[in-house]
């Protein structure tokens, strides 16, 4: 048996072949697995659990499906759908998990995070980071009406383009938007945990590294813009590979 992890999906309307693509794979290799795990921004914005958007209402009705076949399906927020709600996840049958969070697979302690939270080179980030999750930003914005709630998300996704435009002038692209090593390493020491697993950076890749004299390994999961990425994991390892359209 086999356990699924995805991540960085950034469904929307604009990309509906990515759509088709994760639907098939709900249909096909993620049943019968043991669990699925979506470690954040699987949609491109997400506003409110009142958005009637058609990506929306077909990804809650698949992974609905999914998990009335059998597959436990597990979601955490990322920084693009951190306001998904209870509400959503219900309808889609969706069970949501802290971010970090620690499970055990296969006799492994795993920490689980949807990777922003490594990036701390990333200041701007960090600081908006932290003012959208406090409880009364996100009340007073979700008692907005939804087209000021979608034009702002319209806002804050051009925002971030002239932020990551800047960084790639000032040549500092590379370093800022990735994860900052002390923190994965200081991340991993606080959970005294040697596997972690993460997206959110669009680097995927298996890395070995060494904490308080422990062999660890921190795996990143790959985005799903021209193609599909996926981590398989069971009692013999982990595999990280991608899916065509």
């Amino acid at each position: 048996m086999t356990t699924l992890f995805i991540s960085d999906l950034h469904l929307d309307a604009e990309r509906p072949a990515i759509t088709d693509l994760f639907g098939r794979f709900l249909r096909d290799e993620a049943r019968g697995a043991d669990a699925l795990y979506i470690l954040g921004d699987l949609f491109e914005a997400w506003v409110g659990d009142d958005d009637p958007s058609e990506t929306g209402a077909f990804v809650a009705t698949e992974l609905r499906a999914l998990r009335d076949a059998g597959t436990p399906v597990y979601f955490m927020r990322g920084n693009r759908d951190f306001l998904l709600g209870d509400a959503y996840a219900h309808r889609a049958g969706m069970t949501l998990l802290p971010d970090p969070a620690v499970v055990v697979l296969y006799g492994t302690p795993t920490l689980l995070m949807h990777g922003d939270l490594l990036c701390t080179d990333d200041v701007a980030y960090q600081a908006f980071r932290a003012q959208t999750r406090h409880p009364q930003w996100q009340a007073q914005f979700l008692a907005q009406p939804l087209a000021a709630r979608l034009a702002f998300a319209h806002q804050a996704r051009a925002a971030s383009r002239a932020h990551q435009a800047g960084l790639q002038g000032q040549g500092t692209m590379e370093t800022i938007t990735d994860v900052a090593p002390a923190t994965v390493a200081a991340t991993l020491a606080r959970y005294g945990i040697d596997t972690l697993i993460h997206g959110h950076t669009h680097r995927p890749a298996i890395h070995e590294l060494e904490v308080d004299g422990r062999g660890c390994e921190r795996i990143v999961l790959g985005d799903w813009y021209d193609h599909g990425s996926v981590l398989r994991v069971d009692a013999n390892g982990a595999q990280l590979s991608s899916i065509s359209a």
